[in-house]
């Protein structure tokens, strides 16, 4: 039997909505261990004068606890 926990991390890409979600889940790799999936919770575009200037989303992480 194993236990998780969840974590939220908003991130934010020039780019697309995909990138940014792979932002997010690069960032949690980096200080996590144990990652096993992600929730895509919220996506918002960022604007400025009119234009889209980014694409941010919030994701619910999930990892198992170890030991």
């Amino acid at each position: 039997m194993s236990v998780a926990r969840v974590t939220e991390l908003s991130a934010t890409s020039t780019t697309s909505f995909d990138d940014a979600v792979k932002e997010a889940i690069d960032r949690a790799n980096k200080t996590l261990r144990g990652v096993e999936s992600a929730w895509v919770k919220d996506q918002n575009v960022l604007i400025e004068n009119g234009q889209i200037t980014g694409y941010k989303v919030n994701v619910a992480i999930t990892f198992v606890l170890e030991g």
